[in-house]
């Protein structure tokens, strides 16, 4: 069922909030197609690292799910194939309704479509390669929907093998299995590409499924600390929150100080920075994890806001944010209206992710909870 805002947990709302907000501000950027230097390049790394936070807080949720699922005592398939059916209700319904909004605009646009639309159908428009301009930030959620069906059956599997090794460790050892195969991928492509550039590093390895599910699986390895080591996770919460703090912008400090360009050290990008930055985020994962509630107006805002991220993260962009620039031509907009423009661009998202969560993201979720459901995930 959905949590109530009473249920909820804050710190993992902020989180969520922090990550939308980070990603809608990023690509506010197209609103000033012009801008250089200033703040441009922080607003670059939030759009990159938005992304990144909601990889590493999916792991951590459903890796909280799974181990519970794996190691309980009444273990079957079933329990599986309804973690499955759970994860598909929450974002199949939206994606597939966002998608056909991004056809039908298109076509009214006077454009052409993909040719590689039917790819997008099943998540595969950027399994092993970069994807093109349609519907782009669609390219995060091939990476889950992978994600959650790669877990769930190495796992099963595991069960299989004839080794005397307690669930826990299985879990661990898949998770890691996991880590270990996706920096593996980051390395050949590296080998194989050797000196990028930005726009490449962008589409070629940061978008791909091929290179990144290690980011998810490092907040299911947090997933499996917090349950096996309790104590470790509230003793050290805030020092640990202080490490990925310091790991993240010592990262950030180190390739601007040192000038780690993308073609002078491809191997700093294609390998390190993403996985450092991903396990910098779960460093935050024990303090904010714990932060249970909180009162006060702001507090609502945030909740509200991680409620229907979900939304907004399908709807600035490609729909919302083109409409208006094919509506509103942004060319010789001043200084003042342009920043009108961009509070129009968040009002609308906001608007607009509400109401679509409400009546169609919410209501399909709770389908999943309905006796005609559940029957069949039942023994």
């Amino acid at each position: 069922m959905t949590r109530t805002y009473s249920e909820r947990i804050f710190g993992l709302d902020l989180m969520r909030a922090i990550a939308i907000i980070s990603v809608v501000l990023g690509h506010a950027l197209w609103i000033y197609p012009e801008a250089r230097g200033g703040l441009v390049p922080l607003l670059k790394i939030m759009a990159v690292s938005g992304v990144e936070l909601f990889f590493v807080l999916s792991g951590f949720l459903i890796g909280r799910i799974l181990f519970k699922i794996f190691t309980s005592e009444t273990f079957h398939l079933d329990q599986l194939k309804y973690f499955l059916v759970r994860r598909w209700f929450r974002t199949l319904p939206n994606y597939y309704l966002v998608l056909l909004v991004n056809i039908l605009l298109v076509l009214y646009l006077g454009r052409s479509l993909p040719e590689s639309l039917f790819s997008y159908f099943f998540f595969l428009q950027n399994f092993s390669s970069g994807m093109g301009l349609f519907f782009t930030e669609s390219w995060s959620l091939p990476i889950e929907e992978f994600a959650y069906i790669i877990g769930p059956f190495l796992l099963y599997l595991s069960v299989a093998l004839p080794l005397k090794i307690a669930k826990t460790t299985r879990f661990l050892y898949v998770t890691l299995l996991i880590i270990t195969f996706f920096m593996s991928t980051k390395l050949v492509y590296h080998f194989n590409t050797g000196s990028t550039t930005p726009d490449q590093w962008n589409t070629q390895l940061k978008a791909v499924v091929l290179y990144r599910i290690d980011s998810i699986y490092i907040g299911v390895l947090a997933a499996y600390v917090s349950i096996t080591r309790p104590l470790l996770w509230k003793k050290y919460k805030r020092v640990l929150a202080l490490s990925g703090m310091v790991l993240f912008c010592g990262m950030l400090f180190c390739i601007a100080f040192f000038q780690l360009g993308y073609e002078t050290h491809p191997f700093v990008w294609n390998v390190l920075y993403l996985p450092i930055g991903s396990l910098a985020m779960a460093f935050m994962l024990p303090y904010l994890s714990q932060w249970k509630q909180s009162r006060g107006w702001w507090c609502k805002s945030v909740t509200f806001i991680s409620i229907i991220s979900y939304s907004m993260y399908l709807l600035h962009y490609s729909i919302i944010l083109q409409i208006m620039r094919n509506l509103i031509s942004i060319d010789g907009l001043g200084r003042e209206a342009k920043a009108l423009y961009v509070m129009v661009y968040f009002g609308i998202t906001i608007i607009l992710s509400s109401l679509l969560y409400r009546f169609y993201e919410k209501p399909m979720m709770d389908l999943r909870d309905r006796p005609g459901i559940t029957q069949y995930f039942r023994r």
